[in-house]
């Protein structure tokens, strides 16, 4: 099969891929990138390759990517400025002879009139891969339930309130973890190649809907409010979030720009993320888990 390469292997998604791999692979056909190798020793102890490398650095790739054959491309934090970092780190991979990248993409990426921002970062690294020559594999996420379980309950819990701009617009909320074991199930199994795949979980929920769920689950009340566009500008903009991912300050308090959150909400509102998909089943051979065991596994973080 060739030696697999993680990019971002120290962050959130890298690691847990890094670690369900371990148990697929042998570790010497793990090849482990990093900005920080150090946050990788453990991996490096069990046999794998951990190789520094970063993306804005284009001479560091080279031989970072040296001897792998297919590549996780998990998508950076930089919204709004990540293509380039991607372009670099697919035209390395694909120089030093990797022939197959899967991609962490967005659910709705490829439709043109999908007004979240976010989509046009990914759409684009989508078709710099596609022009590569590598064969590829994009996972196209919907938002990730352990998002809703933690930084969107926890703060409504503790006010009673959520502002909210997404209607009666329904997400199939997926867990993180699914979307791990389905891009491990691409790298390690054969025929996924120049296909695109919709990650969901089992049932379309709407943002009320999910926050009546917390509510019931906790015990505690939450209102939400719903707001227009320019009212969850105001109240992100009352949070001091920057408005653009232009203004986001390097290693600050709040890496994500309100543009970005508000748009995402107008796409859920407008039903780009309705869709439920059994493309989770397909890939791990296990059904994706509900939001709701994602909530019970993560209620005990929620203000008592």
């Amino acid at each position: 099969m060739g030696k697999i390469i993680v990019t971002g292997a120290s962050g959130a998604f890298g690691n847990a891929a890094a670690e369900l791999l371990l148990d697929r692979c042998a570790a010497e056909d793990l090849i482990l990138l990093s900005r920080t190798p150090d946050k990788l020793k453990h991996f490096a102890e069990a046999g794998a390759i951990v190789r520094q490398s970063d993306f804005d650095d284009p001479t560091s790739l080279p031989q970072a990517m040296e001897g792998g054959e297919r590549m996780l491309l998990i998508s950076t934090a930089r919204v709004g400025t990540r293509v380039s970092q991607h372009r670099n780190a697919v035209e390395a991979a694909v120089a030093a002879g990797v022939r197959h990248i899967a991609y962490t993409s967005l659910m709705s990426a490829d439709a043109p009139a999908n007004p979240a921002i976010v989509k046009l970062d990914h759409r684009a690294t989508e078709e710099i891969i596609e022009a590569s020559g590598a064969q590829w594999t994009h996972l196209r996420d919907s938002q990730y339930s352990e998002a809703v379980a933690l930084a969107m309950v926890i703060p409504a819990l503790a006010s009673g309130r959520k502002p909210d701009n997404c209607g009666d617009g329904k997400v199939a909320f997926v867990s993180r973890d699914d979307c791990v074991s389905s891009a491990v199930g691409v790298l390690t199994q054969e025929g996924h190649g120049c296909k695109a795949y919709t990650l969901t979980g089992p049932e379309a929920l709407s943002v009320p809907e999910a926050l009546a769920m917390a509510s019931e689950i906790a015990g505690k009340p939450i209102e939400v409010e719903q707001v227009d566009d320019e009212g969850m500008f105001a109240y992100f903009d009352s949070l001091g979030v920057p408005r653009h991912a232009s203004d986001i300050i390097p290693d600050g308090p709040i890496p994500w720009s309100s543009d970005d959150m508000v748009t995402f909400g107008t796409a859920i509102r407008e039903g780009y993320f309705a869709q439920a998909t059994d493309h989770v089943d397909r890939l791990t051979g296990h059904p994706p888990r509900s939001l709701r065991e994602v909530m019970l596994q993560h209620c005990g973080a929620w203000p008592k």
